[in-house]
């Protein structure tokens, strides 16, 4: 049986992943975002990863979601204007870091075994989680926390510059 949902589980990782990046309406890429991460979760459960499984679902369906939502009803990507070539090199390029840095992860010098779970309690393996972001991998934690920041302050100034007006002055009274 657990088999028979990990197929179904992955499948609804992967299927709305594929939406996503074909797309051409972005809001209906978000909602096949949050299905996906809702796989994962999901396949996070199977794995009796439970306290990840929970901030899967509320911190990047609940918030960064909702997040990417509103920066789309605040710029109207539905009326602005696509550049194909540009789109298409530039997903190229994340699929291939994507790909490059998995297998790097996997096969590389950096690749580490998978850690055997203990029988530790939920609040120790919460703990031990905590400890790990916040020393071995807070560059990363930072940096990620910047590009988010940046990506709002850049969505701020282009809806600023596409709300000003054409022409100033000229209205009939």
């Amino acid at each position: 049986m657990t088999d028979w949902l990990f197929y179904f589980f992955a499948a609804l990782a992967v299927v709305p992943a594929l939406f996503v990046a074909v797309s051409r309406k972005p809001v209906n890429a978000a909602m096949n975002m949050i299905l996906s991460l809702i796989g994962m979760a999901a396949l996070l459960v199977l794995l009796e990863a439970f306290f990840l499984a929970v901030l899967l679902v509320l911190v990047y369906a609940g918030a960064i979601v909702v997040l990417f939502l509103f920066i789309i009803m605040l710029i109207d990507a539905d009326s602005a204007p696509s550049s194909g070539v540009v789109t298409w090199l530039a997903s190229a390029l994340a699929f291939f870091l994507m790909v490059f840095t998995a297998l790097t992860l996997t096969f590389g010098e950096w690749a580490v075994p998978f850690a055997e779970r203990g029988d530790m309690a939920p609040a120790a393996v919460a703990y031990a989680f905590g400890v790990e972001l916040f020393t071995r991998h807070i560059l990363a934690f930072q940096v990620t926390g910047f590009l988010l920041l940046i990506a709002m302050i850049g969505v701020i100034v282009i809806s600023r510059k596409m709300k000003e007006p054409a022409a100033e002055g000229g209205s009939a009274q």
